[in-house]
């Protein structure tokens, strides 16, 4: 069975030029004023037939507030950032600069004592090819920015590199399909969407 997973990212928690390694800050106000502009769009997903969060106070409400009830996945965790947990990436520049451009510059690297980039992407990756097909076709994973982008490096068997160039929005919905071993990334346009209503 062929199974499509759509990733919605956690609401904002904070402005996005301050974010921080492992954010893990409840949503702020205007974090909760776009998930009631996005609930439209986004409560339809409420049908999965499995729903999924990361870990975080902003996933787990942003779930909760657009009606999942999501069970909450210790694999769908933000990248562990050791030392530098809590820390806007100027802020590590800040303390530790050959440091964080060795973080850069090689995936495996994990000058902070966390996580490497290249682990961090296998975990999600792992995340996903263990999804159960058998329990139905459609999953909903509220997850945070970093969570996604690493399953699209892994779906796409990008090189990690990739990682960085990827923007993923609070509140945007990424779908992949497939099965354990072989997805695709998913693109629905607005028009394809009115055309199935």
């Amino acid at each position: 069975m062929q199974l499509r997973v759509t990733f919605v990212a956690a609401a904002r928690s904070s402005s996005l030029l301050a974010e921080r390694f492992e954010d893990d800050r409840p949503l702020d106000q205007a974090g909760w004023d776009e998930v009631q502009h996005a609930a439209g769009e986004l409560l339809p997903l409420a049908a999965a037939e499995l729903r999924y969060c990361s870990p975080t106070p902003r996933s787990r409400a942003t779930g909760d507030a657009l009606g999942y009830a999501p069970l909450v996945q210790l694999a769908l965790r933000d990248c562990d950032m050791g030392r530098w947990r809590g820390l806007t990436l100027a802020e590590a520049m800040a303390r530790e600069p050959s440091a964080v451009d060795a973080w850069l510059a090689d995936p495996r690297s994990t000058p902070h004592g966390g996580e490497s980039l290249i682990s961090f992407i296998s975990r999600v990756g792992g995340w996903l090819e263990t999804r159960p097909a058998d329990d139905g076709g459609r999953i909903v994973a509220v997850a945070e920015p970093s969570v996604i982008r690493a399953a699209l490096v892994y779906v796409l068997k990008a090189p990690p590199a990739s990682y960085w160039n990827i923007d993923v929005r609070p509140l945007s919905m990424t779908t992949v399909t497939g099965r354990a071993g072989r997805w695709n990334l998913r693109f629905d346009g607005a028009a394809a969407q009115r055309s199935r209503t």
